[in-house]
Parts: structure tokens; C-alpha cells; sequence
């Protein structure tokens, strides 16, 4: 296979661990891709305001994806290229997640938006991402500006049915999957992790066949399908397993060094 030019990796379930931490061996990892010549960055469901915090450990200096790669941010978390939910679709969307009961955010590119600071993944969020909610009456006002919109639940089998409801009801319009069992984003139809491979491959003026990738959800798929080389976690669904050229440990157990050691054999 073709030399690897640069890694794209996952953020939550993939390089970090369950309690958002970045181990010393995820560093560890990265520091020895930087010294081989292999670029690294991430990708994420995260909002552009999550990804901050793993710039500087990580020491990326390639563009980074948020909002599922429909948002290309650089290291100082300025917007290269955006795209948004379209107002009418994003309407739509609140209403199936209202029909569901589940509770709903909005992001835009700088603030996340919410009606009740209550909600049950309130509190994980705030770890996760590192910043507080706004809380808002009313979704109406922002949906001009909106790159996400999620809908949560720790029902499982409910928020399933509701992502069915959600593609059946925004159909090209915007993709609606889940990035974590408890969440269902929408994001921008068009754009994701797959699209963001490509872009910065061209940017970078490689093949994609050079790039290899890691992550843990459906999410992940697309850029699985335009990576040379793919890196399903130990933690995955087994349908995402079966789509990775390899499989590597789990969140929890270094998987992410795991597979970068794996990689840094092929250079």
C-alpha cells in the first residue's frame, strides 16, 4: 500500500477514553507520527468550541473538522469553510425530535443553545466540550445559523427509531445519524468525515489511498470508505468493525496508540 501522509482520527471513543481523557499514550502516538512525517488531525461531532483543547497536546497544525466535518476550522478555531443547516430543515428537524421527547440542542459555530439546563446529558456535555450551555426559550432565532442540531436520550432503541424518523423526514437535506448511542446529530447534507478526508488530502495534494483513519461509530464510515487504510476501535459496533481494514483495543485500553504503532510500521 502507498506511504501514509497523514492520519485523520475520531475524537470521543476513539481518542479518548469513556471519562474524555487523552491519555499519555494518545500524545505519546501522535508525537511519534509528527517525528515520522505523518500529519495528524481530527474530525468530530463535536462543535467547533469541543476541539480547542487538543490543539496544543496534540500539536496539530493541519485544518480540523467539527460538526461531523461540515465545518473546516484551523488551530486557532477560525472557519476555513462552513456550511450550515438550511432554517427550513432545521425546523423540520426540532419538530421530529419534539415529536420524540428527547431533549434538543443547537449549535452554531461559537455558542451551544438549549431550553432546559436540565437536560440529562447537560452535565456530560459540559465535561466533554468544555464550555456552558446558553439557554434559550425559543430555537426559532438561531436557526439561521445552525451547524448542528442534536437530539439526546439515554433510550437507545427510542432515539434508533427517532433517527429513522429523522432521515425519512430530512432526506437529502441533511444527514441525521448518530455519533454516540445517547446522541443524534443533524448536520449539513453534503459534508462529513468522508468529505473532509478528501478535502484536506487535496489540500495537502494527495491521494486519499495515502491517509488512514480511526474512529468507533456510523459516523466514521464515510471516511473509512476514503481512507487507504481504516481502524475500527476495540469498542466499536461490530458493523463498524466490518467496514475497517483492521481493528484495533478499545478506548480504554490504548487502542488509538495501538493502532498509530501499527501505522508507523507501514511508513
Amino acid at each position: 500500500m502507498s506511504r501514509i501522509a497523514f492520519v485523520v482520527s475520531d475524537v470521543d471513543g476513539t481518542l479518548l477514553t469513556k471519562d474524555k481523557t487523552l491519555t499519555d499514550g494518545a500524545k505519546d502516538a501522535v508525537r511519534a507520527l509528527h517525528e515520522a512525517g505523518v500529519g495528524f488531525t481530527i474530525v468530530s461531532s463535536r462543535p467547533t468550541i469541543g476541539m480547542g483543547f487538543l490543539i496544543e497536546p496534540l500539536a496539530i497544525t493541519l485544518p480540523v473538522g467539527s460538526f461531523n466535518g461540515s465545518s473546516i476550522i484551523d488551530a486557532q478555531l477560525r472557519p476555513i469553510e462552513q456550511h450550515l443547516i438550511a432554517p427550513h430543515v432545521a425546523q423540520r428537524s426540532l419538530d421530529v425530535l419534539n415529536e420524540f421527547g428527547v431533549d434538543i440542542w443547537l449549535f452554531t459555530n461559537d455558542r451551544w443553545y438549549t431550553r432546559n439546563p436540565d437536560g440529562e446529558y447537560v452535565p456530560h456535555e459540559i465535561r466533554a466540550i468544555k464550555a456552558d450551555p446558553t439557554i434559550v426559550a425559543d430555537f426559532a432565532p438561531h436557526l439561521s445559523g445552525a451547524c448542528k442540531i442534536v437530539g439526546a436520550s439515554s433510550d437507545a432503541a427510542l432515539l434508533a427509531r427517532c433517527e429513522a424518523a429523522m432521515q425519512q423526514a430530512v432526506g437529502a437535506e441533511a444527514t441525521a445519524v448518530r455519533s454516540q448511542t445517547y446522541y443524534l446529530d443533524v448536520t449539513p447534507a453534503g459534508h462529513d468525515k468522508g468529505t473532509f478526508v478528501e478535502n484536506i488530502a487535496k489540500r495537502l495534494g494527495v491521494s486519499t489511498d495515502t491517509v488512514a483513519t480511526i474512529g468507533d461509530m456510523q459516523n466514521d464510515l464515510p471516511m473509512f470508505a476514503r481512507s487507504g487504510i481504516s481502524f475500527a476501535m476495540g469498542n466499536a459496533a461490530d458493523d463498524v468493525k466490518h467496514r475497517a481494514t483492521h481493528v484495533t483495543d478499545t478506548n480504554e485500553r490504548d487502542g488509538f496508540a495501538r493502532a498509530m504503532e501499527m501505522i508507523l510500521k507501514l511508513v
